[in-house]
């Protein structure tokens, strides 16, 4: 099936409106632009950044920052308030709290990798902002995220954005049709430079020239070990230390808690080998951190869970897709095949590090198939 050319403009067809947007805003630039462009093509906008943590932490306390932090807020409102439309301050920390840290905390309890952006994206930016969006009268939710829009009868699914380095559509792989059909991604046809030249070119040098953070926002020292220790009172007797083995299953050692490791590590073990050693599993059920060499990362295949097919009503046994397993993975050629609990992921070639709790998501070209999180 072809899909439809790209819907980013948002106007209604029928009555030439333009509708009513809340346009999401994070303090940063890429928020900020978008909302200058929505303005000049005659947008009614209506700003709103959320709140969703505190300084809980000693560490955190020392250092906030990220795009929840205070200031991003009070940065967000005044630009709000330069750009000539209202602003409002979601308090979302409860809702944060019960759901995307503690789901972070509970993935870590059971060795797995969690992304918590990949579930803050549904639950808060398009669960309690759309539910904003419906008390103000807004019809369209804005944001400054680098992806498209695509349409397949019916069906509106995620296009990876035109800047292949930003493009942020594997965070957003949990967004469903009837989200996508509200929302307006302003920036899916620019680069970041380009960005950042529309910026100073409308007078916000400053906002032009700001830093950006890829740090998780509620573990603002990006060190979730801390986190965890901070968070969980009784973290080191739920998570002892225990055996560090081969793959074959010789013992090579003493790990301090599986929290401490994830898929792939290297430094840090606190073992010597003589030779290069990797974690290439995390054995929960024996308390056992498997090491081995670069080659035992290596997997042919996978199994996901939690799915999400957005461009398609269903899936095709050996559908042929190009499967990301993390942000920064070009992907790899994969065919999918159902099974009683999730899909199958079969690749071409073996790819490295396989991580259980991360996502894994479906790519045909620049269209977002749907995802799943890797058991």
């Amino acid at each position: 099936m072809r899909s439809e050319e790209t819907m980013q403009s948002g106007k209604d067809l029928t009555t030439g409106r333009k509708p009513r947007v809340l346009m999401a805003m994070s303090g940063g630039i890429d928020s900020g632009v978008s909302a200058m462009l929505l303005k000049e093509q005659g947008y009614e906008l209506v700003g709103v950044t959320f709140r969703t943590f505190d300084s809980i932490t000693e560490s955190c306390m020392a250092r906030e920052k990220g795009c929840c932090s205070v200031d991003s807020i009070f940065e967000a409102k005044h630009l709000a308030e330069q750009l000539g439309f209202e602003h409002h301050i979601l308090d979302a920390r409860d809702t944060f709290r019960k759901t995307v840290i503690q789901n972070f905390i509970d993935e870590y309890l059971q060795c797995r990798t969690p992304n918590p952006c990949v579930l803050c994206n549904p639950i808060i930016k398009w669960g309690l902002l759309l539910e904003m969006a419906d008390e103000l009268g807004c019809e369209k939710l804005a944001t400054g995220h680098y992806a498209r829009i695509g349409r397949n009868g019916d069906r509106f699914f995620l296009r990876k954005g035109k800047d292949g380095l930003k493009d942020q559509t594997y965070f957003l792989w949990k967004l469903t049709s009837d989200h996508l059909s509200r929302t307006l991604f302003p920036l899916g046809d620019l680069t970041k430079s380009e960005v950042r030249a529309l910026a100073a070119e409308h007078g916000f040098v400053k906002l032009s020239q700001k830093k950006e953070s890829e740090e998780i926002c509620f573990v603002p020292d990006n060190n979730y070990r801390n986190f965890l220790k901070e968070n969980v009172p009784d973290l080191e007797e739920r998570m002892r230390p225990g055996k560090f083995v081969s793959t074959e299953g010789k013992v090579l050692g003493r790990h301090e808690g599986m929290y401490n490791y994830t898929i792939g590590q290297r430094r840090g073990l606190g073992i010597a080998l003589g030779v290069p050693a990797y974690v290439v599993a995390l054995d929960a059920a024996r308390n056992r951190v498997v090491i081995g060499d670069k080659d035992d990362l290596m997997k042919s295949s996978l199994l996901v869970r939690d799915l999400n097919i957005s461009k398609y009503d269903s899936i095709e046994d050996g559908m042929t897709i190009d499967c990301r397993i993390r942000y920064r993975n070009q992907g790899t050629p994969a065919r999918l095949y159902r099974e009683d609990e999730g899909l199958r992921v079969e690749f071409d070639t073996p790819v490295e590090s396989v991580t259980p709790g991360q996502s894994a998501v479906f790519y045909e070209g620049d269209d977002v198939v749907g995802g799943g999180i890797i058991r």
